[in-house]
């Protein structure tokens, strides 16, 4: 479980393109005005969380963002949380899969190919996909491809773009790092939906794993996403629960 939350404040502080902090208050700003791209991962200790709350609001200011709580937090984070004023969003299972077996969910859809993105172009229609899918403004495009195309572990990630009829309708991330394939940003477009992509990027995804050594898969689940998750062999291990902060 350590390294499974290893590599997911990886990936997520990996966003903290304006600020990014760890040593007992784990947190990344990427600055862009969505939830998901700001936020604190952890804090270490259940007596600092006053004190974080305060640092949070101060450095966060000025763009939503979420606390995230998982099973590298201490217990009673949550409940510390809301005593500070924090409203609780929802939870996320996290799921866990071992990459010692085979993966196979069947044939992809007719005309269907899963390939790894390179270039700016094609970065460009993946970011462009998943954050309509997201519901994130258009206008925030540019600012997402900047920060993907310049985190500093990039050497460490691969994104998984499904093309069909030469447009890319679905995406995924892998950050493989610490034996463990983290899998992020499983997003199909919407009118492409239900036809088995999703399927084939998470499988795509885990084969990524194996080819680079990776133990274990994880992923925190949407609801939607959680029965086809459990079809490819995932188990829930733990949660993670989102909050927030009003000013």
């Amino acid at each position: 479980m350590t390294r499974v939350t290893a590599n997911f404040r990886q990936y997520l502080m990996g966003w903290g393109e304006a600020e990014c902090g760890n040593g007992g208050f784990d947190h990344y700003r990427s600055g862009l005005p969505q939830p998901q791209f700001n936020g604190v991962v952890r804090v270490q200790s259940l007596d600092a969380v006053g004190q974080a709350v305060e640092t949070a609001r101060k450095r966060l200011t000025g763009v939503p963002w979420w606390w995230w709580v998982g099973p590298d937090s201490p217990d009673g984070t949550g409940g510390a949380l809301v005593e500070h004023g924090a409203v609780a969003l929802g939870t996320l299972p996290l799921m866990v899969r071992e990459l010692d077996r085979g993966v196979d969910l069947g044939e992809p859809p007719v005309g269907m190919r899963t390939e790894r993105v390179n270039g700016h172009g094609r970065l460009t229609e993946l970011v462009r996909t998943y954050s309509a899918s997201m519901g994130v403004a258009p206008s925030l495009e540019a600012d997402m491809v900047r920060i993907e195309e310049q985190r500093s572990d990039n050497a460490d990630i691969v994104r998984l773009a499904a093309v069909l009829d030469g447009q890319v309708v679905g995406t995924t991330v892998v950050i493989t790092a610490r034996g463990v394939a983290g899998i992020f940003l499983v997003h199909v477009a919407e009118t492409r939906r239900r036809r088995g992509i999703g399927g084939a990027l998470t499988t795509a995804a885990l084969r990524v794993g194996q080819e680079r050594g990776m133990r274990l898969a994880a992923l925190a689940a949407s609801a939607a996403g959680e029965p086809l998750y459990r079809r490819l062999g995932f188990s829930t291990v733990s949660e993670y629960h989102l909050f927030t902060l009003p000013a």
